[in-house]
């Protein structure tokens, strides 16, 4: 349990950091060099402030110093960290392609919250979680480096076609997304997380419209859906493929 428990508390640690890129990132702001501070007065948060989901709760919810409301995406952005990455470490142990998830996880949930709020996916974002996974994709293996490339261009240039049909129906940032999710899935694993990606955007879609939610002109963000469609072709890519071969007979 103690492997757990590291790997848990490593999660909710770099959750924290994401939340300073989701709040940052897309106002151009840097990530490292300005202090922690609270959005609303300004003060420079302490250490006490920034234990993940903890200070939270101990704060009740609200800044120490002007007790201004803090949104609970603080938290949640924290624990879903933590648990994709007690998830990793559960399904591969301590091994390179761990490392290599729990960057492409990390990645995946700062580009999801941002496309939520802003209707943007960084290419800082993704520049930055390619950089970083990719010494350690190819320390997984060189055949996963290989699949890798093969599904960056793969799933990228499948993305941009559909773009192009659909004339602007499709965002640069989600034809980008998908290119990297090919890097770290591979090109089978990523067919997969595109094909969840488009069923659960496609039904979620329909009930909005059917609900009245939504519009037919209203843009919806789709980075969450491909996030989704990773995440599950991440652990259950390769169960799906071969119960869809099996099925069809092939």
């Amino acid at each position: 349990m103690f492997d757990e428990l590291i790997a848990a508390i490593l999660g909710a640690c770099i959750g924290s950091f994401l939340n300073v890129c989701i709040c940052r990132i897309p106002k151009k702001q840097s990530v490292i060099y300005t202090p922690s501070h609270c959005p609303c007065c300004g003060r420079k948060l302490g250490a006490a402030d920034l234990v993940p989901v903890f200070s939270y709760l101990l704060l009740k919810g609200r800044c120490r110093y002007c007790k201004a409301k803090i949104s609970p995406r603080y938290p949640l952005v924290e624990l879903l960290t933590a648990v994709l990455f007690l998830a990793a470490y559960s399904f591969w142990g301590w091994h390179w392609q761990t490392v290599s998830m729990v960057v492409f996880f990390s990645l995946l949930v700062s580009v999801s919250v941002i496309d939520i709020y802003y209707q943007i996916i960084p290419d800082r974002i993704l520049l930055a979680g390619s950089i970083i996974g990719l010494p350690f994709i190819m320390l997984s293996s060189f055949d996963k480096l290989i699949n890798g490339a093969v599904g960056f261009f793969a799933a990228g240039l499948l993305m941009l076609a559909i773009a192009l049909a659909s004339k602007g129906g499709m965002g640069g940032g989600d034809i980008k997304l998908s290119a990297v999710m090919g890097l770290f899935l591979g090109w089978q694993n990523v067919l997969v997380a595109l094909f969840i990606a488009f069923l659960t955007g496609g039904l979620s879609g329909a009930f909005l419209l059917a609900a009245g939610l939504k519009e037919r002109r209203d843009a919806v963000p789709f980075g969450p859906y491909l996030a989704l469609g990773g995440l599950i072709a991440a652990f259950g890519g390769s169960e799906i493929i071969n119960w869809y071969v099996s099925v069809c007979g092939l």
